[in-house]
C-alpha cells in the first residue's frame, strides 16, 4: 500500500484560520464472535457521522488482533445472505499495521508496513469503539485509550469489565439492591478440577428453580452462545457450547413475563431514559437469540406498551443500573416484567449494537432523538471527558 494513499491528519490550525475539525477513529471488528456485528455497528456509525463537523478515521481490528486501515464504505458493512461482514473484507492492506501511541502527550497514530519507514497519520481526538465483547467492550480497549489520553466513547475502565462479566455486573446490582432473578455461577478452575461437582451443582439449582433454565456464557453478548435447555438430556450439550465462547458461565432460572428494555444516554446534566421497548415473543425462536435479532429483524415493540407507573418504574431502574456500575455515555438495560408485576433486571450493555435495526437507537428515536443526533451527542461527550481517575 502506497503511503501517498494514507488518510492524512488535517493537522493544526493555522494562526487566524478556523480550528481544524475533531478528528474521530471508529473503531471496530476485534477478537470476540461478535466481529461481524461491530462491522455492522461500524457501518451505521460511519453513515451517521457528519462529514461537515468532524473527520473521521476508520480503524478495523481484524480476528486475529491486527489493527488496519479499513475503507471507509458503510455499503459494504451490511447484513448480506444472512452472514455479518468482517474486516478482512475491507482492509487497505494485508500487512499495514496502526498503532497507538502511549505517550498521552501525543494521541498519535501511526501506520507501519515490514520494510517500511512508520508514518505518522496525526493525532486522532476521540476514539468511537464499536467493539462488542471480550477484547473490546470489556476494559480492554479502555485500558488501553486511558494509557494513550484519548477520549473515547462509552464507558470507562471499571465499569465496561463489570458490564461485561454477568457475574460481577449481578453482583454490583444486588449490592445496589437492584432486583435480581435467581443464577449459578460456574468458574473455570471449578469445572476443570471436578466436572461431576459442577454439574451436580446445576442440577441443585434446576431442583429448586425448575426446567427449563439457561445456559450462557459469563462474558459474551448478542445473545451468542446461550443455550435454553429444557430437561438433563440436554444440559451437557449446551455447557460446552456456552464454554466455546467462555470458560465462565451461567446457569440461570426462567423469568415468565416479558422482556422489556430500556436506554441511558449521559447528557450534560446526568444520564436520562428512553421510552422502554417490548422484545415480544418470536415465534420461530425459542428466545430473543442471535438469529432472531440480527438476522431475522424481530421487531421490537417500540415504545412498549406499559402503564405510565410501569414505564417510570423501569426507567428509574435503568438510570439505577447505570449509576450503580458507573458507567458513562450509553447503556442498554434488559429487564424481565414478570407475571407478579416486577421488574427483574437482566444485564446490562455498555456498548449496546447500533446496527439499523437495533433496539437502543430504535429506543431513542422514540423519544426524539434520531440516529445521526444520538451519535453527535455521544461523540460531543467523549470530547467534554478527560481521561484518567474522573
Amino acid at each position: 500500500m502506497s503511503t501517498e494513499n494514507l488518510p492524512q491528519s488535517p493537522g493544526p490550525s493555522a494562526p487566524g484560520q478556523p480550528l481544524r475539525k475533531p478528528r474521530v477513529a471508529v473503531v471496530f471488528g476485534g477478537r470476540s464472535s461478535e466481529h461481524g456485528i461491530s462491522t455492522v455497528t461500524a457501518g451505521a456509525v460511519l453513515r451517521a457521522i457528519d462529514r461537515s463537523q468532524y473527520d473521521v478515521l476508520p480503524i478495523g481490528i481484524t480476528a486475529d488482533g491486527r489493527w488496519a486501515l479499513t475503507a471507509d464504505d458503510p455499503d459494504r458493512m451490511t447484513i448480506a445472505d444472512r452472514r455479518t461482514p468482517g474486516v478482512e473484507q475491507l482492509v487497505e492492506s494485508d500487512e499495514g499495521s496502526v498503532v497507538l501511541s502511549v505517550d498521552p502527550g501525543s494521541r498519535e497514530i501511526v501506520y507501519t508496513e515490514p520494510g517500511a519507514v512508520p508514518k505518522a497519520l496525526g493525532e486522532v481526538d476521540a476514539v468511537f469503539p464499536v467493539l462488542h465483547g471480550p477484547y473490546g467492550e470489556d476494559g480492554t480497549l479502555q485500558g488501553l485509550l486511558e494509557l494513550a489520553g484519548i477520549p473515547y466513547v462509552g464507558s470507562g475502565v471499571l465499569a465496561s469489565a463489570v458490564g461485561q462479566d454477568k457475574e460481577y455486573m449481578k453482583r454490583v446490582f444486588i449490592s445496589f439492591g437492584l432486583p435480581v432473578g435467581p443464577y449459578e455461577v460456574i468458574r473455570p478452575r471449578e469445572w476443570e478440577l471436578d466436572p461431576s461437582a459442577a454439574r451436580k451443582k446445576i442440577i441443585d439449582f434446576a431442583g429448586d428453580h425448575g426446567w427449563p433454565l439457561f445456559v450462557k456464557p459469563a462474558r459474551a453478548g448478542s445473545s451468542i452462545g446461550i443455550t435454553k435447555v429444557d430437561d438433563l438430556s440436554g444440559l451437557d450439550d449446551a455447557i460446552e457450547e456456552a464454554r466455546r465462547h467462555d470458560p465462565k458461565f451461567l446457569v440461570e432460572a426462567l423469568l415468565r413475563g416479558r422482556e422489556i428494555e430500556c436506554g441511558v444516554l449521559e447528557f450534560e446534566d446526568g444520564p436520562r431514559a428512553s421510552v422502554p421497548a417490548e422484545i415480544p415473543p418470536v415465534q420461530s425462536h425459542e428466545f430473543y437469540d442471535f438469529e432472531a435479532k440480527y438476522i431475522d429483524s424481530a421487531a421490537g415493540l417500540v415504545p412498549a406498551p406499559l402503564t405510565e407507573e410501569q414505564t417510570a418504574e423501569v426507567r428509574r431502574l435503568a438510570v439505577d443500573a447505570f449509576e450503580a456500575v458507573s458507567c458513562e455515555g450509553l447503556v442498554r438495560a434488559d429487564f424481565f416484567l414478570t407475571e407478579s408485576g416486577e421488574f427483574v433486571i437482566n444485564e446490562i450493555n455498555t456498548m449496546p449494537g447500533f446496527t439499523p435495526i437495533s433496539m437502543y437507537p430504535r429506543m431513542w428515536q422514540e423519544t426524539g432523538v434520531d440516529y445521526p443526533e444520538l451519535v453527535d451527542l455521544l461523540i460531543r461527550a467523549a470530547l467534554r471527558r478527560s481521561t484518567g481517575l474522573r
